[in-house]
């Protein structure tokens, strides 16, 4: 008999969905999964977590039906939220096992093609604008097309070949490509260890560098009085972290009366998490820090305006960037020349469910059905001044903030309602060690995307010694999709449910219509009842996430397919412990660096926070100093101070 499972990988949110034939094991080592029950071949999945045991559990048929049996495991078997040591088991069914919820399809209801809700497509940023392409289609190849030359096809670009092309060629020591906050937390390193702003190129297409993280965070509902997802200390402007945000704050509300405030905030941070709820700060207090940093460093002469095409070796130990740049009239093209590169381009997508995406090709309507990280405003203006029903898919973070938002809005108009569609319940938490997250209105609750420790601590040196496939394996059980641990969400939750306004359903879609009347039509397997059901919503958003996959990005799959670069188990770039694509060194001293979520699977697990970017800068600019680089200093603990002060003071970094 077939059976159909499908399941999200709690590290990176790929989604599988293979269709097997009974019996099947479920482990973590291939070695201890039995081979044949009673003469049938068996289907072994591997888990990979510590979570899960060496033989964990088993689907075999028993008379005319599908039995799963817990094989003694130590963390034990959920079916539909309830531990058992034996189940039968039907379409709809949700198997809990570790940080893996598998669904259920059986035997002739199993589909051809992969089910529907995967997270299979993506929301490319634009080229040129950086925003999110509504059609879900690559942009047209821009004119000039040809450009890079057809030296790029080389291993090495010659130099000399590189100056008969005839486009301007610029020279710098260190090049930062993306321009963004991890361009500009490597650049700040730089610029505080004694080199030069001439010295140092930021090559992007936003002069500001957190320009693509404050339209997102506005998209998915931060707008600037409300609170990141980031720790008290961890201040892209500061690589100190002293004095830290909730300082800053306290500060600023004694310094105008607001003395209550001012002490909650030094309480937070002292009694975090055990007797505080988490202190986290405004988005607005961040980027205003950041727009001090980049003037006290001169980014404004660092940055340039300009797509970047592709990176190649040259013959004298350096790279070249070949990039262009588009104005109203024309386009312009160049090459730039650096001994030091580091990549930190960003996400180059946005994640959209399948079903939803297919809604959006059809109809082309993409105003009722939209993605979190879009612009989407006209949502909650519609439910404002008219009321109706969204549907929301996803729970983590950002579902929790549209969730607040639309609560918000229902205080003045009660004719809003919200439906929560998810695949499955969560009965359990995430689990390493003696450690348990708690799981609270279907939440997943922890104070950031991954346990503080992945930040300096212990589980800091464990990933950092672990083999490539030991790091899947401890960021599958450290990882999945959270919420902040806020107790007005969790109130705007509980009392929601219970009033009636919110309600959570279970099940797999089916498909996505239009219902004729300007709405959508969401057709479910519905996991309860066993039964089909169909969802009314004026408007569905999609909270899933971002896409961080190398394949998606032109510019990294190029690089990779040119130089044969390793891929890390998680499809990202396979870095070293100090961030350095190894394979990618030219010459005796060319060094290229790598920073942010392209990097996730590697030595460091919160790759795309502030901290994480902070530390893979650290680690790169501590490595490249190692190597003699120009006007670089290590610097000591005198001269960390030394820099600190001019940094209080708002003064130059220079050094003279």
């Amino acid at each position: 008999m077939q059976i159909q499972l499908a399941w999200d990988d709690p590290a990176t949110g790929e989604r599988r969905s293979p269709t097997l034939t009974v019996p099947i094991a479920f482990g973590r080592e291939f070695a201890r999964m039995p081979d044949m029950l009673n003469g049938q071949r068996v289907a072994r999945i591997v888990l990979e977590s510590g979570q899960v045991s060496r033989f964990h559990a088993l689907i075999a048929q028993d008379g005319a039906g599908l039995v799963i049996t817990d094989q003694n495991s130590a963390n034990g078997v959920f079916v539909n939220g309830n531990r058992q040591a034996r189940s039968f088991l039907t379409t709809g069914d949700v198997i809990q096992i570790g940080p893996y919820q598998i669904s259920v399809t059986m035997g002739a209801s199993v589909a051809p093609a992969s089910p529907s809700g995967s997270k299979g497509s993506t929301i490319i940023f634009h080229p040129e604008t950086d925003l999110p392409v509504p059609n879900l289609a690559p942009p047209p190849a821009p004119t000039g097309a040809a450009f890079p030359p057809s030296i790029f096809q080389a291993q090495q670009v010659s130099l000399r070949e590189l100056m008969s092309t005839g486009y301007p060629i610029q020279e710098y020591d260190y090049a930062a490509l993306g321009a963004g906050l991890g361009s500009f937390i490597w650049v700040d390193f730089l610029r505080i260890g004694g080199v030069k702003a001439e010295q140092i190129v930021a090559l992007g297409i936003e002069g500001k560098p957190y320009a693509r993280y404050q339209r997102l965070c506005v998209n998915s509902q931060i707008p600037p009085h409300e609170r990141l997802r980031s720790n008290s200390d961890s201040c892209p402007d500061n690589i100190w972290g002293w004095p830290s945000y909730a300082l800053r704050e306290a500060w600023h509300d004694f310094t105008r009366g607001r003395i209550d405030q001012s002490f909650k905030y030094l309480w937070q941070v002292f009694g975090e998490p055990t007797f505080a709820e988490t202190y986290t700060p405004r988005s607005g207090n961040v980027f205003a820090s950041i727009d001090r940093e980049a003037n006290r460093i001169g980014w404004s002469q660092i940055y340039q305006y300009g797509r970047i095409r592709a990176i190649r070796k040259t013959d004298d130990g350096r790279y070249v960037i070949a990039y262009s740049r588009a104005s109203a009239n024309r386009r312009d093209y160049g090459y730039i020349v650096a001994k030091y590169v580091h990549l930190a381009t960003g996400y180059p997508g946005i994640q959209v469910l399948q079903d939803l995406q297919d809604y959006r090709e059809k109809t082309r309507d993409f105003k009722t059905v939209v993605n979190a990280y879009e612009e989407h405003e006209h949502i909650y203006q519609h439910l404002a001044e008219f009321g109706g029903t969204v549907m929301i898919r996803g729970r983590g973070i950002v579902a929790s903030r549209i969730v607040q938002r639309i609560f918000e809005i229902r205080r003045k108009n009660p004719k809003v309602a919200l439906l929560h569609l998810l695949r499955s319940p969560k009965p359990q938490g995430n689990r390493f060690g003696k450690a348990q997250r708690a799981v609270k209105n279907f939440y997943e609750l922890q104070p950031f995307n991954w346990p503080k420790a992945c930040w300096g601590g212990d589980l800091r040196v464990m990933l950092e010694k672990a083999t490539p496939e030991e790091r899947q394996q401890l960021l599958r059980d450290w990882g999945g999709t959270t919420t902040a641990d806020r107790i007005d969400w969790q109130h705007i939750a509980r009392d929601g449910l219970a009033q009636g306004w919110y309600q959570v359903v279970f099940g797999e879609v089916e498909k996505v219509e239009a219902d004729g009347q300007g709405g959508t039509l969401t057709y479910i397997q519905e996991r309860d009842f066993k039964g089909k059901i169909q969802l009314q919503a004026d408007f569905i958003i999609d909270a899933t996430g971002l896409d961080a996959k190398v394949k998606t990005n032109p510019l990294l799959d190029d690089l990779v397919n040119h130089y044969r670069l390793p891929i890390n188990p998680l499809g990202r770039l396979a870095v070293s412990n100090e961030f350095e694509l190894v394979e990618m060194r030219s010459g005796t001293q060319g060094r290229m660096y790598a920073a942010g979520a392209m990097t996730l699977g590697g030595p460091y697990a919160a790759v795309d926070s502030f901290l994480g970017l902070q530390y893979a800068a650290l680690r790169a600019v501590d490595h490249v100093a190692k190597h003699r680089s120009p006007n670089l200093h290590r610097t000591n603990g005198l001269g960390s101070f030394l820099q600190w002060m001019k940094w209080l003071f708002n003064a130059s970094p220079s050094y003279h």
